[in-house]
């Protein structure tokens, strides 16, 4: 399901968290979680009876709202600056 190859990856923990070894930054992990759902979300909307990736997707949704909540707690203009980037919550 997940079709995000590693030279996606790397472009978007290079872009999102510094370099593209830094996979542990909170920037890059929402901007991966970000394209997953993406992803996701336009297969949803061709299958609208698959209910096993419905529950993955909201998985991911939860995983991504605690992170950015960890980020707006710790790092207040990173985490308006990353909203501003992805075009979350307009």
């Amino acid at each position: 399901m997940s079709t995000i190859t590693t030279e996606k990856k790397s472009r978007i923990f290079a872009e999102f968290g510094g370099n593209a070894k830094n996979t542990g930054s909170i920037e890059g992990q929402i901007a991966l979680l970000t394209e997953r759902i993406n992803h996701i979300a336009q297969h949803l909307q061709k299958n609208k009876k698959d209910f096993s990736s419905h529950r993955g997707l909201m998985a991911m949704v939860g995983q991504r709202k605690r992170l950015l909540i960890y980020l707006s707690k710790h790092n207040l203009t990173s985490y308006r600056a990353l909203l501003e980037k992805l075009g979350l919550r307009k």
